[in-house]
């Protein structure tokens, strides 16, 4: 038996390209950030709060931030594939440190039973993020 074996307990494994890492995580963020925004639409007068405009986005200026701030992970999936690694492991660390701290703030802010499902994915989401600056901050060298 090989290490190879060992390792993976029979079945074929490879390295996973760091670019694809990245995106993927990106990837996950994304998703988390869609459905907390999803789920949000349950939560009791959300909707009417929709409708009345009574929103945290309630101007045009806080609309677009918001588009800005969603915009920058969403396109970090395709930056992460196709960007050379300097810059790709910069723009990862930058914006993994960002994303992880506005996550946390969320998190540590985020108040009601409610809103719980929030928290657990702002947490999650945080963690995603992390692993994301950790991820770039490793980058291999080549040899």
């Amino acid at each position: 038996m090989n290490d190879k074996e060992i390792n993976t307990g029979g079945f074929e494994d490879f390295k996973i390209n760091t670019k694809i890492k990245l995106a993927a995580l990106w990837t996950s963020v994304m998703f988390c950030y869609v459905y907390g925004d999803y789920f949000s639409l349950y939560v009791p007068k959300k909707v009417e709060d929709f409708i009345s405009g009574d929103t945290l986005l309630d101007s045009p200026v806080k609309l677009f931030l918001a588009t800005l701030l969603m915009t920058i992970p969403a396109l970090m999936i395709f930056a992460s594939v196709i960007l050379k690694p300097k810059i790709n492991r910069w723009l990862n660390l930058v914006f993994g440190i960002i994303y992880t701290a506005i996550m946390l703030l969320i998190a540590f802010t985020t108040t009601g039973a409610w809103w719980s499902f929030y928290i657990f994915l702002a947490i999650i989401e945080s963690i995603l993020t992390s692993i994301i600056f950790w991820t770039a901050l490793k980058w291999p060298r080549q040899i």
